[in-house]
């Protein structure tokens, strides 16, 4: 971040402080003419405006942050699944899209129908953004009527880029500037260059280079960021790796300072310094993001001197669970479907409740812990999560070591019940007759059950009928906390305590005591426990049988064996949580 007040600023990057000097206006002219000569100011001035006219042209936002200028024609999305082959959401709380339809029931229900909302405008936007250059009096006019002449520069030029302007309306007002202050800030130079970086606007990105780096000792990691993605694009591509090391000594490049680094030689044909530069950002302990591995897969099609190193990338996805979006998805389908002897076929696919591809048949993992795995996850939650400071917060030390000696003289259990998340599930009927209904539809299937409730459920209430209660103490084991203690640690503990066979109920998706484990590969075999164990009622009525939605079977993760590979895959405009696992796949086969 940074400020330039006055004619001199200071400028305020990570933990450091910078003098930023103004660029006087007889250094704008390459700037303002696109070229790398110097001319007097009115020379400058008039040559602005006899550049030739552009034709008209579009700034349109693309994924991954790129932008392409030109006319646009919308392309229909490509169908993976043939009608018949669609298969219908299913009923998990934790499948990709289920808390956006949810959201989206929730607000039809309530009446409040979506409505296109107008276009939020800042109120400082009283005036409308010229069209077509102008001249510095233009300007000057335009800034004097304005409401709010403050930083009117600056808002404007942040306008420019929101709208996708003429670059030309930009470096009209730049002279304007220029002839006005007889100098440039750094933060309108800065806005400027985002603006030619992003419209893909080559020369002027390298004017911009040359000037900042002429006047400034250094600049802000902003800046470096930007020039990094503008030169990755263009001839001069090999500069982005010195322009890394610039910025090596501010701050550790970003992902995405690597992802433009690694475009860029991908896109001039050096596989060798992408597989380098990707090495290092390994090698920095950084997690690489979507494009830098779209980029390697896309160097594989022509390169197949680096098949091993793209499936350590698959690998990667498997270990630390990240699933490919769509775009990378097909890039890898390409990939597999390119390799000498074409002996791979893809397909998109999806997978059987059970567990089996719909594709090829073939069964997936299991989403049951192994007897390491489980006893590693329970010993790790009982450290982190019931015998963390947090959880003495809501409860005591003597109430949780009796909930303890409560658990050890029973039985295991088959199922632990969340009593009052149960009980809240629905708002028609009272909170006991819910709980009452789950407890004997649980009770009907031959399972030993713990329910977990809070004392006030013991008093007799319009929601909390005795006979009910009286009736759910018959049928299960019952622990009530006090009113102010949490449920969860108690739910977590006595589930794990009963063995890798025991699931639990509840709507709470334990999020919060995901985050107290130590390390990401817990957090990762916690979610994948949780999945295979959490049952959660199913938007229940009073008087109709009780469901739960379905308990996965399978793990979504990235797998494979002699034969295939299956990799679960973000579909476009999917909208998943960071709590939910995706539903569509890419089935990848030997044919050999």
């Amino acid at each position: 971040m940074f400020s330039v007040p006055g004619l001199m600023g200071v400028g305020v990057m990570g933990s450091l402080l910078f003098k930023y000097p103004t660029i006087h206006l007889k250094y704008i002219c390459p700037l303002i003419t696109s070229t790398s000569r110097l001319f007097p100011i009115h020379k400058c001035e008039s040559s602005l405006f006899t550049l030739a006219k552009l034709p008209n042209s579009y700034y349109l936002p693309a994924n991954e942050g790129k932008r392409f200028v030109g006319s646009y024609k919308k392309e229909g999305k490509q169908k993976f699944f043939s009608d018949k082959e669609r298969q219908v959401h299913p009923t998990s709380v934790f499948a990709a899209g289920t808390a956006k339809r949810t959201a989206e029931f929730m607000r039809r229900r309530s009446g409040e129908e979506e409505q296109e909302q107008p276009k939020h405008t800042d109120r400082a936007y009283d005036t409308d953004l010229p069209d077509h250059p102008l001249t510095p009096t233009q300007w000057k006019a335009l800034k004097e009527n304005a409401k709010s002449p403050h930083r009117f520069e600056i808002r404007m030029m942040v306008r420019m880029l929101s709208q996708g302007a003429d670059i030309n309306v930009a470096k009209s007002l730049l002279t304007y500037v220029a002839l006005e202050e007889g100098t440039l800030s750094y933060e309108l130079m800065l806005r400027y260059l985002t603006l030619c970086v992003h419209g893909n606007h080559h020369s002027e990105v390298f004017d911009v280079y040359d000037i900042m780096t002429s006047h400034f000792k250094t600049l802000d990691t902003g800046a470096y960021s930007l020039f990094i993605k503008g030169f990755s694009r263009t001839e001069r591509w090999k500069e982005t790796l010195l322009i890394v090391e610039k910025l090596k000594k501010l701050i550790t490049p970003s992902p995405q300072n690597y992802a433009d680094a690694i475009s860029g030689a991908v896109q001039h044909g050096d596989s060798g310094t992408a597989w380098a530069l990707y090495s290092e950002l390994l090698d920095k302990g950084l997690t690489p993001n979507q494009e830098s591995w779209l980029s390697l897969f896309e160097s594989g099609l022509s390169d197949h001197g680096n098949d091993e190193k793209l499936e350590s990338i698959l690998n990667y996805m498997r270990d630390n669970q990240v699933y490919p979006q769509e775009s990378l998805a097909k890039s890898i389908k390409a990939w597999f479907e390119s390799l000498p002897g074409n002996t791979w076929k893809g397909k998109w696919s999806s997978v059987e409740p059970s567990g089996v591809c719909r594709s090829c048949q073939s069964r997936l993992e299991s989403i049951q812990l192994t007897e390491e795995e489980y006893d590693q996850l329970k010993d790790m939650v009982m450290k982190g999560v019931i015998q963390g400071k947090d959880v003495f917060n809501k409860t005591t030390p003597e109430e949780l070591e009796r909930f303890k000696t409560f658990v050890k003289r029973r039985p295991p259990f088959d199922v632990v019940i969340d009593g009052l998340n149960v009980a809240n599930t629905t708002a028609k009927g009272n909170q006991s007759e819910t709980l009452l209904a789950v407890v004997s539809e649980l009770e009907q299937q031959g399972l030993r059950m713990l329910i977990l409730g809070r004392k006030h459920m013991l008093r007799p209430s319009r929601s909390w009928d005795r006979r009910h209660m009286n009736l759910v103490q018959q049928k299960a084991d019952c622990f009530f906390t006090e009113n102010i203690s949490e449920d969860d640690p108690f739910l977590l503990y006595a589930t794990l305590h009963s063995g890798n066979h025991c699931n639990f109920v509840s709507r709470d998706l334990m999020r919060d005591h995901k985050a107290c484990l130590p390390d990401s590969a817990t957090r990762r075999l916690f979610f994948k426990w949780q999945r295979g164990h959490q049952l959660v009622l199913n938007n229940f009525t009073p008087g109709r049988k009780v469901r739960f939605e379905r308990i996965q079977h399978y793990d979504t993760i990235v797998q494979m064996n002699r034969t295939s590979w299956h990799i679960p895959y973000d579909e476009e405009g999917g909208g998943r949580c960071s709590h939910e696992v995706p539903q569509k796949w890419l089935c990848l086969t030997r044919m050999d």
